[in-house]
């Protein structure tokens, strides 16, 4: 059973998640096709719902918190996607971070089957995702961590299979992120 706290930490994250990548609530974007946001909203909620597996798992506690309205709410989202953005910065320009660009950029190039390629383009691409997907984990994990009572669990065969969906649903999430912010 979720605490109190862990249900606003989902409500804080779902609407975090949207300042994390588009720096406003998705609703806000205009994009061609509104199906892509509903794409989006879907994969974000799917998240989030790992997310939820994952804290009964690890006996999330996070800190009491005193009375929270949307106000409040929306306040405390757009404070921690701007840590998430601000910390994902430092990851991508880190060493590590451009080795894994670098390993993902080749990746790709080498899926390409035309000899017209944009390489700034597929550069810039893989940059956001990976920027991305760290703001995602910065965001979605990296408070978890701390606020978690058993989080070595995660190294159980449970653990192991809510990380792996946590993946696939989060790099579905910023794909989708990054076909809404194509379509802008």
């Amino acid at each position: 059973m979720l605490t109190k706290e862990s249900k606003i930490r989902v409500l804080e994250n779902f609407q975090a998640i949207d300042y994390a990548l588009f720096g406003k609530p998705v609703g806000k974007t205009e994009t061609c096709c509104p199906f892509f946001v509903e794409e989006y909203i879907s994969a974000k909620g799917a998240l989030l719902s790992v997310m939820v597996e994952m804290y009964k798992l690890i006996e999330h506690r996070p800190k009491v918190l005193k009375e929270v309205n949307q106000s409040k709410l929306k306040t405390m989202a757009k404070v921690s996607a701007s840590i998430a953005r601000e910390n994902c910065k430092l990851l991508v320009s880190s060493a590590d971070g451009r080795k894994d660009v670098k390993k993902a950029l080749r990746e790709s190039l080498s899926k390409v089957k035309t000899n017209k390629i944009n390489i700034d383009e597929m550069v810039q691409t893989e940059i956001k995702r990976k920027a991305y997907g760290l703001a995602i984990d910065n965001l979605l994990i990296g408070r978890v961590v701390n606020e978690s009572k058993k989080f070595k669990k995660m190294d159980t065969w449970n653990g192991r299979i809510l990380e792996d969906a946590y993946k696939v649903l989060r790099d579905n999430l910023v794909e989708t992120a990054l076909t809404i912010l194509e379509n802008e």
